[in-house]
Parts: C-alpha cells; sequence; structure tokens
C-alpha cells in the first residue's frame, strides 16, 4: 500500500499556499486525535522534558526519549507527517554524528524527517543530513536548547542587530537544504520578512500570522497546565478543569460504592 502521509516535498510545496498546522505531541493516543483533526505536521519535541518529565528545561532530554516517543507517536498516524527532534548535544559534536543520530530518529523511531536548532552554526550538520537522504526542518529565533546563553525564554530578534543576525541564520538553513524552518518568538515584522524571503515553509510559535503555518504543544492548546500562560498562547480548551472534575467525580462514586453500578459489572448466565 502507497504511504499516504505528507512528504517533505508536499510540506515545501505548501510555501505561500495553504498554512501549515502543526502539534507537538507524544504518545500514539493523541496522535490518532490530532491525525483525525486534519494536521498536517506532528512534532516529537524535546519539549517533552518539561511537559511529560516535568524537567526545567529541555536539556536532559535523550536521543533514546525522542526515539521511544516518536514510535509510539508513529503508531497513531496515518496522514500527518511526523518530525522528531534532534536533542541536545546530539548534533552539536560532529556532523557524523549528527548524521548518525537522526538516522536513528528514522530507522528506529520511524520519523519522516527530524528537527534541529541553529541557523549558521548548525549548517553543515543539516546539510550532511539532507545530503544522506533525511530531510530536515530548521529551527531559529528562541532555540530551548541554548537558554542559558539567552538568560531565560526571552523574545529573540527585537534590536536591527539581532534581526539582521537572525536573517543570515534563516538564510543559511535554507541554503543547507532544509525543507521548512521553525520561528519561535521573534517580532512579528521579523517574521514577516523572513517568510517572504525564504523560499522554504516557516512554521512559528510566537511569531504572529505572518509564518506559512504555525505550531503549538498539543498539551498547551487544550489547557492541560492551568500555570502555563505566555503571551503567544491561545488555549482553545480547560482539559485542565475537566480531567480534574472528571477525576473528582470518578473518586466520589467509588468512595460512596455507585461505581461500578449494575450497567458496569458482569453477570452469571
Amino acid at each position: 500500500m502507497a504511504d499516504r502521509h505528507l512528504t517533505a516535498p508536499q510540506i515545501r510545496a505548501r510555501k505561500g499556499g495553504d498554512r501549515l498546522v502543526s502539534v507537538t505531541c507524544y504518545d500514539a493516543t493523541f496522535a490518532r486525535l490530532v491525525d483525525a483533526a486534519g494536521v498536517d505536521v506532528v512534532l516529537v519535541g524535546d519539549s517533552l522534558g518539561m511537559v511529560v518529565q516535568g524537567h526545567d528545561s529541555t536539556l536532559p532530554v535523550t536521543l533514546e526519549d525522542v526515539i521511544y516517543h516518536t514510535r509510539a507517536v508513529s503508531r497513531g498516524l496515518a496522514r500527518a507527517h511526523l518530525v522528531a527532534d534532534l536533542p541536545f548535544l546530539t548534533y552539536q559534536i560532529d556532523d557524523r554524528e549528527a548524521l548518525r543520530n537522526a538516522g536513528r530518529l528514522v530507522v528506529e523511531g520511524r520519523a519522516q524527517s527530524v528537527k534541529l536548532e541553529g541557523g549558521v552554526r548548525s549548517a553543515t550538520a543539516i546539510r550532511r543530513i539532507v545530503e544522506a537522504g533525511i530531510p530536515v526542518m530548521g529551527h531559529i529565533g528562541l532555540t530551548p536548547q541554548s537558554i542559558h546563553q539567552f538568560g531565560g525564554f526571552k523574545v529573540q530578534g527585537r534590536a536591527e542587530a539581532a534581526a539582521e543576525a537572525l536573517m543570515v541564520d534563516a538564510r543559511a538553513v535554507q541554503e543547507a537544504g532544509a525543507y521548512a524552518i521553525v520561528l519561535e518568538s521573534v517580532p512579528g515584522k521579523l517574521a514577516r520578512r523572513i517568510t517572504e524571503e525564504l523560499q522554504i515553509p516557516t512554521i512559528g510559535i510566537g511569531a504572529s500570522a505572518a509564518c506559512d503555518g504555525q505550531v503549538l504543544v498539543l498539551y498547551d492548546l487544550l489547557g492541560m497546565d492551568p500555570d502555563f500562560n505566555p503571551k503567544f498562547l491561545k488555549k482553545y480548551d480547560d482539559l485542565a478543569t475537566r480531567i480534574r472534575d472528571a477525576v473528582s467525580n470518578y473518586g466520589r462514586e467509588v468512595r460512596d460504592g455507585t461505581f461500578p453500578d449494575d450497567a458496569h459489572s458482569f453477570h452469571c448466565d
């Protein structure tokens, strides 16, 4: 049977056309749901370190962690394109190691492309991976693996010099062969400028509607963390309240003996 998943060339061809809808998720159950909802791109991000594992940054996430979650997500997708993050220090040391680790995400994790952070500094790694036949999505702006260098989760490219540096990074990612690029936490004016100049799609998170598509962490857009409220995030539901209420109702019925009732019990012939 032919592969029905969206491919990297098909995503690249969406430049300037229908906007790309992307979410980050980490398991097969959610993958099936977002795939059925018509999402174009599913990212297994190293954000799992914060969202699933409870760390305060993405830095502790290992390649094995991403492989495990990517393989799980792959089982739930029938149409969406599956991208997996290369975690911290899996591509920065040298390009051969970057290629080896990207290959593991494809072979063991069943990803269809990989994502890595950085512009000029990551261009040779992107080129090496692409030349080996693995599609690469770039990521510039606020790159969470550089959080200590930035001094926190801060908007990037506000000053003129910083904006020009991000323009150089964007061009470097494209010239290295990436099929798309994530722009994270950059001013809308700069996001529009990058989007208009590049020939590959831009996918924004905190980068305005000027981009060719958008990505949000699924847990965030569903409102599963009431304490996480960055400016760029719109919550499309309040699952934190709904889940808490559902589990509370379950607990109450267990304690007062009304669950399981006769309808939820088995009987002899």
